[in-house]
């Protein structure tokens, strides 16, 4: 969803964040109408712009001694590498790169929060999950941008399919703390027949921690005791997923 694209940039047709070439030192407006971002992605749809150039459309305009909008998008990827280290970094962070400033910095990131939450939507709401490879890639967009850990839990009905999720804890880069309490009691207060458990990695790493298979095995223990089944346990990484269900728990 947010690969960069490999589409023309009409300052630098090699690559979005490639050296600009000098006519790029003209204002947007002085460009021809086929070559502008904004012009171009309302003729054309928004799928024939490349990163830069729909950054570009976001920041607006450039300003002196920093070229056109096109370039200070170019210089935001060259900062941060690419698109999804861009949408790990803060608001802070993204307005200091010349030719941003806070408002810039704010849409930017907003549009990418955007991507990443229609990304977790596609998946048609209160469709069961089959493996945890589904789970997987339904979180994955959302948990492996976070930089702590996440531990999320999803409401299940009595046909197993999830109508809420809730946000358990945060933690640091190490660890998340799960109390069965912050767990259960929003189960109990929604009714809920059962409960998947999703938390993130953002070492990368997905093979679950000595504390991940205690919390776990602690909250299964407290779901038998109430009633609420726990029907997996999916830590979700950059490296890939692991389903302690699958695993065969512990």
């Amino acid at each position: 969803m947010l690969e960069p694209t490999t589409l023309r940039d009409p300052i630098a047709p090699v690559s979005p964040d490639a050296a600009p070439r000098p006519a790029a030192a003209l204002p947007i407006d002085r460009w021809p109408r086929e070559d502008r971002p904004r012009e171009r992605l309302v003729d054309r749809g928004a799928m024939t712009l490349t990163d830069s150039e729909l950054l570009a459309v976001l920041i607006g305009s450039g300003g002196a001694g920093l070229g056109s909008a096109v370039d200070v998008g170019r210089a935001l990827l060259v900062s941060f590498g690419d698109l999804r280290a861009l949408a790990r970094a803060s608001a802070g962070e993204v307005g200091r790169v010349a030719g941003l400033g806070p408002a810039r910095a704010a849409r930017v990131l907003a549009a990418l929060e955007l991507a990443r939450r229609l990304g977790h939507a596609s998946r048609a709401r209160g469709t069961r999950f089959r493996s945890g490879h589904e789970v997987y890639l339904a979180y994955r967009e959302r948990l492996m941008l976070e930089k702590r850990e996440v531990f999320l839990g999803v409401m299940l009905d009595g046909k197993s399919r999830p109508f809420r999720e809730w946000i358990v804890s945060q933690g640091s880069l190490t660890a998340s703390l799960v109390h069965p309490r912050e767990v259960f009691e929003p189960l109990i207060r929604e009714s809920a027949a059962a409960v998947l458990l999703v938390h993130n990695h953002p070492s990368g790493d997905p093979t679950p921690s000595p504390e991940d298979l205690e919390i776990t095995r602690r909250l299964r223990q407290v779901g038998e005791l109430v009633g609420i089944r726990v029907i997996d346990h999916v830590v979700v990484a950059e490296e890939g997923y692991a389903s302690l269900a699958e695993m065969g728990w512990p």
